[in-house]
């Protein structure tokens, strides 16, 4: 979905090449893709990659990364050839079956993902993410260089966190860390998010606000920069907004963005720096080595 109001004239538009601004959170979908059983969710447009590179063209922003929907599951078809047209662009993050084989994995890698999504919203029965086969997929993800990103309401987040971060992979949030309305910053899985971003093994995305439950995001965004400062931050549009396509515009994302962190230099580095780091994106090239984890780094002291 494209907005169809002008980019302010002031906006900046990116330096062919340079990593200026990246938008962290973005779908690609087509309506007669097989879905996936069990859904939440469906497409009700077709948006293409080039559909999104030119919103950012239109904002300045000059890198993006593509995130699975959960109504693919693992087919993970769309992703791959949007990330294999723009590589210099583009980075994306996949849906993938805890037994995925190792070479599959470093095939992903190469494609340019740098991300395995675990989307486990609305479900009634969780997978075991203390069982066998999770941690063996979270230890391989660090092994191949890629991060565990995941998605669930606030009040089971409390429970499956520490078990992703136990199993040694690095975490991205999505959406603010999906605090429960009626608790807030007090909700016990927002509190598991403070304390990974703490540890300095836990990124959080600035994202999506509209699902929040109507509360505010400006206090979760304030309580994650006093936790980890903007190196734990990333910043996303959720464009084209599935379920809130009418409601939403890529001018208003970025407006309150500028309102959740009204400091200049914190915000480039969660425009620019962060993501640059974590997903890989290098100036003029199609890309560089992704973050090191923390605990690696610590190895080398």
């Amino acid at each position: 979905m494209q907005s169809n109001t002008p980019a302010p004239t002031a906006t900046p538009r990116p330096l062919a090449g340079a990593v200026q601004r990246v938008d962290c959170h973005a779908h690609v979908m087509v309506r007669d893709a097989r879905l996936a059983e069990g859904r939440h969710s469906e497409p009700r447009q077709d948006v293409t990659a080039e559909d999104f590179l030119a919103v950012l063209d239109r904002h300045g922003i000059s890198h993006g990364v593509l995130t699975q929907p959960s109504f693919y599951g693992a087919d993970n078809t769309l992703l791959l050839q949007a990330l294999k047209r723009h590589p210099g662009r583009l980075r994306g993050t996949a849906i993938v079956a805890p037994d995925i084989a190792d070479e599959d994995l470093d095939t992903l890698h190469r494609a340019g993902v740098r991300g395995l999504r675990l989307n486990w919203l609305r479900r009634d029965t969780l997978p075991d993410a203390a069982g066998k086969d999770y941690q063996r997929l979270f230890a391989r993800a660090r092994e191949h260089r890629l991060h565990i990103e995941l998605y669930v309401e606030g009040r089971k987040m409390a429970g499956i966190l520490p078990l992703i971060r136990r199993g040694g992979a690095a975490v991205v949030v999505d959406h603010f860390g999906s605090p429960e309305p009626d608790s807030g910053i007090a909700c016990a899985g927002f509190q598991e998010v403070l304390k990974g971003v703490r540890a300095g093994d836990t990124w959080v995305k600035l994202s999506a606000p509209y699902r929040l439950g109507g509360r505010a995001p400006q206090p979760y965004a304030r309580a994650l920069l006093d936790a980890g400062g903007p190196e734990q931050l990333l910043w996303g549009s959720d464009w084209p907004w599935v379920s809130h396509e009418d409601s939403q515009r890529y001018e208003q994302c970025l407006a309150d963005f500028e309102r959740w962190v009204p400091d200049a230099g914190q915000r480039a580095v969660i425009w620019r720096d962060t993501p640059r780091r974590l997903f890989g994106f290098q100036d003029g090239a199609a890309g560089q080595p992704a973050m090191q984890h923390p605990a690696d780094a610590a190895l080398c002291d």
